[in-house]
């Protein structure tokens, strides 16, 4: 057997960079790295040695930068991913966060941060964390339970087989998730003689399930027995590339469809069956459809709670829930009937199956109603020019500014909620929203990301003052590296969309907008002025006919671009949306608590 002489981190980058996917490209792009105590070293060496054939990049926070290649995985559909090492301590406490979004929406990511030293020599080596009654733990372990792999390398021949299976994970569509090799910062060093087999090209291919045969036959009998089925579109319809089987699938049948954040633009927006989105951030249309349903038939979601309006949204009370979902876990869930398979082959066979059978088509008054309630909101302000604007008509002017190849992203805040229930999305893509962990910080790293996926798209950021607070020094990073991205600050001055539940739930306002938490000094926060010091183009909209001016100065910039506009904290859409479980104290000396509890009560009886 030959074999060649190289470090564990040297041959960990020479393996990376030859695993390839279907299309003949490498499945990880590249590694970001912020190098420190643990990884300079060892994997800072042998990244200098393999940068042509595996791109090494700089961030300036290890959560943003796994933020950007999540985004990137996600913008591609998993078809690829990235790399993040960091150093041992906090700097690998820092992309824990990251894992448990990655984790949540089922996003492949290789992390790598360092680790201690496996000989135990320097014991305690700097920024080690010592577990009093456990000598094996380090702060790694804290990537346990948000890994769907997870591995400590303390021999260089463990890479033998913690690599392919690290590889497996990351492109298995039913197990895909975040994985983590904790890398001992001396087995980095250590050299071993490995078979050169090891490192020749592999293709990872995408695995494409079908379903089984009596899975199936009882799926085509429960939609044949439906007379009100309604389809739930969830992110999984992305992965599997089925945007165009479920579209055919829908208009055969005549089966209405509605989209969850994830699955948002699986059809186009202006799709006769494509009834808008579904649950707490709803639309009308889509959730009156819900309400009535006899049949849920999810496809590719993992039925979150603001899907299912904390599941008091499917009122029909002989309803049944059907779930086309390549990890059976999610198939069963809520007492589902499974039909396990990869989204595309499922409704591919479904289809084949029931033949010309239909449903009863929707009222197509459902649809018209909520998209003339959605653009009255949008409008441009007419009127009293000194009125803040609301974060609907921001939407809006977006949405006059955005052309074919746009993106629009989110991750947090106020926005989220207000984008699934009016952008108007059109092909596959073009709505990129990290929901399922709803991260703070997300926005800028990830909208680099999805230019870095897709560099013709034009990417426009969504972000609200307290997200961009949370992070923001990724926008340093675009500049640094010539990635366009349009970024739109929303300043309400604090957390308006947390304000609201606040009050909603019967609390006083209290801590979340800036006004209300506890200062000694206004805020006087100039976003304009620090996004120019970062190097970004920067420009401060006074009004919505500015914000659209600035829109239309933004395409023709060379790199970032950042429009901040003060909006009010307090409007949301009124029309649409659905009850969200979140409990109210049973006791309180305050009446609004008090009201408030018996409509949450009430809520619960209705559900129950």
């Amino acid at each position: 057997m030959k074999t060649v002489r190289l470090t564990a981190a040297q041959a960990a980058t020479r393996y990376i960079a030859a695993q390839m996917n279907e299309e003949d490209e490498p499945f990880i792009a590249g590694m970001w790295a912020i190098f420190g105590h643990g990884n300079v070293a060892g994997l800072g060496e042998a990244l200098y040695a393999a940068r042509d054939t595996l791109p090494t990049w700089r961030g300036h926070n290890e959560q943003g930068m796994a933020h950007a290649a999540i985004a990137y995985a996600k913008q591609l559909g998993r078809r690829r991913a990235m790399a993040v090492t960091s150093s041992i301590g906090p700097g690998a406490t820092n992309m824990v966060t990251a894992a448990a979004l990655a984790h949540v929406n089922r996003l492949p990511v290789l992390f790598m941060p360092g680790d201690v030293f496996a000989n135990r020599g320097p014991d305690p080596v700097l920024q080690q964390v010592e577990d009093f009654g456990d000598g094996t733990v380090s702060v790694n372990d804290c990537f346990r339970p948000v890994s769907r792999y997870f591995d400590r390398i303390s021999r260089p021949e463990h890479l033998l087989t913690a690599l392919p299976r690290a590889f497996r994970v990351m492109t298995d569509p039913a197990e895909c998730g975040p994985v983590t090799l904790a890398f001992c910062q001396d087995v980095q060093a250590e050299a071993y003689d490995w078979p050169e087999s090891f490192f020749e090209e592999r293709i990872w291919r995408r695995r494409r399930p079908h379903p089984d045969e009596v899975e199936l036959a009882a799926a085509v009998e429960a939609i044949r027995a439906s007379s009100r089925p309604v389809i739930v579109a969830g992110g999984g319809v992305h992965y599997a590339g089925a945007c165009e089987a479920l579209k055919a699938f829908a208009e055969k049948h005549a089966i209405p469809i509605v989209e969850t954040q994830a699955g948002k633009s699986a059809l186009p927006w202006d799709h006769p069956l494509n009834l808008g989105p579904v649950g707490v951030t709803g639309a009308a249309s889509a959730n009156a459809v819900c309400a009535e349903a006899d049949l849920v038939f999810g496809v590719g979601t993992r039925f979150q709670d603001f899907t299912t309006g904390s599941w008091a949204l499917f009122k029909n009370p002989s309803r049944k829930l059907l779930a086309l979902n390549v990890q059976p876990y999610d198939g069963y869930k809520h007492d589902a009937q499974p039909l396990v398979a990869d989204a595309r082959v499922g409704l591919d066979l479904l289809s084949k199956a029931l033949g010309g059978w239909t449903a009863q088509a929707p009222d197509p008054a459902f649809k018209a109603n909520w998209f003339a309630a959605a653009d009255a909101v949008t409008q441009a302000p007419s009127g009293d020019g000194n009125a803040l604007p609301s974060d609907m008509q921001v939407i809006g002017a977006v949405q006059r500014a955005a052309r074919e190849d746009t993106v629009v992203m989110c991750a947090a805040g106020t926005m989220p909620g207000e984008l699934h229930k009016l952008w108007k999305a059109g092909r596959p893509g073009s709505y990129h929203m990290e929901y399922g962990y709803s991260c703070m910080g997300y926005e800028i790293a990830g909208g680099m990301g999805i230019k870095m996926a897709e560099p013709a798209r034009d990417v426009i950021v969504m972000v609200g003052d307290g997200s961009y607070m949370m992070m923001n020094s990724e926008l340093a990073t675009a500049v640094m590296m010539g990635i366009k991205i349009t970024v739109v600050i929303t300043d309400n001055r604090g957390y308006g969309c947390i304000n609201r539940l606040q009050m909603s739930t019967g609390g006083a306002e209290f801590n979340n907008l800036l006004d209300h938490a506890q200062h000694a000094n206004p805020s006087r926060i100039d976003f304009v002025g620090h996004a120019t010091s970062m190097g970004a183009t920067a420009r401060k909209a006074g009004s919505i006919a500015e914000l659209e001016g600035a829109l239309a100065e933004a395409r023709e910039a060379d790199g970032p671009f950042v429009v901040v506009i003060d909006t009010d904290p307090y409007p949301s859409t009124e029309a649409g949306g659905h009850w969200w479980d979140v409990a109210v104290p049973e006791t309180s000396n305050r009446e609004e608590v008090r009201a408030a509890r018996k409509r949450y009560e009430a809520m619960l009886k209705e559900r129950n």
